[in-house]
């Protein structure tokens, strides 16, 4: 019974890093993107993304020994069909991320009433070319943590940084096309407090997508190396 009750602790800690680490993505991601708003472009679209690569970095740093510092459903998912991710505990995951990610734009909505969009992701052309670039943007990002990660945990000297690298690369180019999510949570939480939904589904089912899509190319590369 004992040892129950601190193996649930633990895993609480591990679902409270989670809350923590998104919480502290969106606030960062988003909220960049509303102060480069409401200053007229002073951050500018570089600093963004070299905003949320610093923050991935960052939380990756901080929570990535003790809950892996996933951040993102899609990662948890694609660690899972992966099997380096136990299946019990998916959802808890991805309930303490949504939970976090809710937690900051529902904060950044106080702090900035009169933002509209409160820095959700939206098509700047078709919801074909977001969905495809989401799709692809996903993909390599996984590919990059999977052969980073040590199981299912992002985490060593240089997970953070090579992690961080990418997804400031790739919110810097395709930034403009889709607004470079990612990451379901990160376009959710602002979509459902600003109540823009229209577009949501191109980016729960992209990055979804994109990183499943990651693991057997994954498996057919470790495969032929052996």
């Amino acid at each position: 019974m004992r040892t129950g009750m601190l193996q649930l602790s633990h895993f609480m800690k591990r679902c409270l890093a989670e809350f923590l680490g998104t919480y502290a993505l969106l606030f960062a991601c988003t909220g960049s993107a509303i102060v480069n708003q409401e200053s007229h472009g002073v951050i500018t679209h570089v600093g963004l993304a070299i905003t949320c690569g610093l923050i991935v970095m960052s939380m990756i740093y901080a929570f990535g020994e003790l809950s892996g510092a996933h951040l993102n459903p899609a990662v948890s998912i694609a660690f899972t069909l992966a099997g380096r991710f136990p299946p019990k505990q998916l959802v808890p995951y991805i309930v303490s991320q949504l939970a976090g990610g809710i937690a900051a734009s529902v904060t950044l909505k106080f702090m900035f009433p009169a933002s509209v969009l409160l820095g959700s992701t939206l098509p700047s052309g078709s919801d074909l070319q977001s969905l495809v670039m989401e799709f692809i943007l996903t993909f390599f990002l996984m590919l990059v943590i999977i052969n980073v990660a040590s199981g299912s945990k992002e985490q060593g000297m240089f997970a953070g940084l090579a992690i961080g690298a990418v997804v400031a690369l790739e919110v810097m180019f395709a930034g403009p096309v889709s607004g470079g999510s990612m990451n379901p949570v990160r376009s959710f939480a602002p979509a459902l407090v600003s109540g823009r939904l229209e577009h949501l589904w191109i980016y729960l089912a992209a990055p979804v997508a994109g990183a499943a899509a990651a693991i057997p190319v994954f498996k057919i590369l470790k495969s032929s190396d052996k």
